[in-house]
């Protein structure tokens, strides 16, 4: 299976691609999509699209997994992270590929084994699951690749706990 891991953003939108055989996890690619600061919501969503687009062509995941929108105390970066995952949601449709969802606590969980990891812990294990070198760079781009990780691990166990209902 191959899982593309997307961590929203308008200025930097974090991807990781990986491949998941059996237990193995092997990155593909990974790295993020940038536009330009002081950029209208409107063109940096539109060039947004035009990244992920012909990413989506070309690699052709099974699956996307993206994080859930919450709210903290910065509402205007909320609703920023919900135009760019407008657009992530849109584009996977358009694509016919299945996403899905996960909070960060469910990333950090799947990927740290405890809900309430710091990003360093995170990081780690996303390098160690993964066999990277080093730490992907930048954040964005290690919480894509945890997202992918997650879903790797979810939806591995929902397979699993499907087949003895």
């Amino acid at each position: 299976m191959i899982i593309l891991g997307i961590d929203p953003g308008t200025a930097i939108m974090g991807y990781g691609l990986i491949e998941q055989k059996g237990n193995d996890l092997r990155p593909i690619d990974y790295s993020c999509w940038r536009t330009p600061a002081h950029t209208p919501l409107a063109e940096r969503l539109l060039m947004l699209y035009e990244q992920i687009d012909p990413y989506l062509r070309v690699h052709t995941p099974d699956h996307i997994a993206v994080e859930e929108l919450f709210f903290n105390s910065n509402t205007t970066t909320a609703l920023s992270v919900g135009h760019a995952r407008g657009v992530v949601l849109l584009t996977g449709a358009q694509h016919s590929i299945p996403i899905y969802e996960y909070t960060p606590l469910q990333v950090k969980q799947a990927v740290v084994g405890y809900g309430r990891a710091e990003k360093a812990q995170v990081q780690q294990m996303v390098r160690g699951l993964l066999r990277l070198k080093d730490i992907p760079k930048p954040d964005d781009t290690a919480d894509a690749l945890a997202l992918a990780i997650c879903h790797a691990h979810s939806f591995s166990l929902n397979q699993k706990i499907g087949e003895f209902r």
